[in-house]
């Protein structure tokens, strides 16, 4: 059983972003976007709890963060009201952690673990 976790990072402020909510999607062979799970980043900005006790098949998801409402509730203007990272799960079994490392005006990702 493959298993999804992100941490999302304020490169702006050299700290962890507690707050974040992030929303969780499968994609079906049809091409329609399916909901698996969704949560907030704790104290540290993990979420270690995307798709508790789901089955996670091969294939691809969607993974979306409200970047907007975080910068907002901080006062800060930001560009990005959404940052959403497509990927890739082609191995099951795998552990697949997807970090953002966001800033009012950019952002990168990259395969963790």
């Amino acid at each position: 059983m493959s298993k999804i976790t992100t941490h999302v990072l304020d490169v702006s402020l050299g700290r962890p972003a507690a707050g974040v909510s992030v929303f969780l999607e499968s994609r079906s062979s049809a091409g329609e976007w399916n909901a698996i799970g969704r949560g907030m980043t704790d104290n540290d900005g993990r979420l270690k709890e995307l798709a508790a006790g789901k089955n996670l098949a091969a294939g691809v998801y969607r993974l979306t963060f409200d970047t907007g409402a975080y910068f907002a509730k901080r006062q800060m203007e930001s560009l990005y009201p959404q940052v959403t990272i497509l990927f890739e799960i082609k191995d099951a079994q795998a552990h697949y952690h997807i970090p953002l490392l966001l800033s009012p005006f950019g952002y990168s990702t990259y395969r963790g673990s």
